[in-house]
């Protein structure tokens, strides 16, 4: 059973696709900016990770933060800077549903953004230890997620500043190697406190340049339709940020 599946049922957790982001920066008073941050090629590397490697690190850094300050599930952005560290800040998706947001992000910091993407392994309910008897075979994991990814119908519109993003189903990454998730006590998910593997992920993913100074906005709409394991997905989130010094 994967996330999306159990917390559909409890709290709606797992797969994170996003469907509109709009990003607002500022420092002090908000002024249009006739540029944002510049979308990085899929294949580059930041401070030596790979895209991929930045999607596993997404997922630690979620699933590391205990469920009452977990910007997952945050309904307003008071959380958003939980855990955050380094020059890549993670913009959170959510569990499946519809929010607002508005939040601060220090200046100079790249943001890595989740378009549409899943989570299998060990500590999402697909395999041991928390499917008791189920063995977690890796293969079986990837082609899993890869199921739920790249379908026919499959909408993913992203604008930034107002200009789309091209081909966004370029911005694939999925794990080569599988990773391990630590959850502390009071988890996101509702498991118990420890560390889990094998995980693996599989989805579209951006990673913007810093922005600059002034009002920006990410725009992302994604309907995915009659994904194996989450049925129809479309979703709609809306997050307000405010870049400072």
């Amino acid at each position: 059973m994967s996330v999306i599946q159990r917390c559909s049922t409890r709290c709606a957790a797992g797969l994170l696709p996003v469907a509109l982001i709009t990003v607002s920066l500022a420092m002090g008073t908000p002024a249009p900016a006739p540029g944002g941050g510049t979308v990085l090629p899929v294949n580059s590397k930041v401070q030596g990770k790979t895209y991929a490697q930045w999607a596993a690190a997404y997922w630690q850094w979620a699933f590391g933060i205990p469920a009452d300050t977990n910007p997952l599930t945050d309904t307003t952005g008071e959380f958003a800077a939980e855990g955050q560290s380094g020059s890549v800040w993670f913009v959170a998706g959510t569990f499946g549903d519809s929010q607002e947001r508005s939040f601060v992000v220090p200046s100079g910091k790249k943001l890595f953004v989740p378009v549409f993407q899943s989570i299998f392994g060990s500590g999402v309910f697909d395999c041991e230890p928390t499917v008791p008897g189920v063995f977690c075979d890796v293969p079986t994991l990837q082609a899993t997620a890869a199921a739920n990814i790249g379908l026919p119908g499959e909408v993913l519109e992203v604008l930034i500043d107002g200009v789309a993003v091209q081909d966004v189903s370029g911005y694939r990454a999925a794990s080569v190697e599988p990773f391990s998730v630590t959850y502390p006590d009071n988890s996101v998910v509702g498991v118990a406190a420890g560390t889990y593997f094998p995980q693996v992920e599989d989805g579209y993913w951006l990673m913007l340049s810093p922005m600059s100074p002034g009002q920006h906005t990410i725009e992302i709409h994604v309907f995915m339709p009659n994904t194996p394991s989450f049925g129809t997905v479309d979703f709609t989130l809306l997050d307000h940020v405010t870049v400072q010094h």
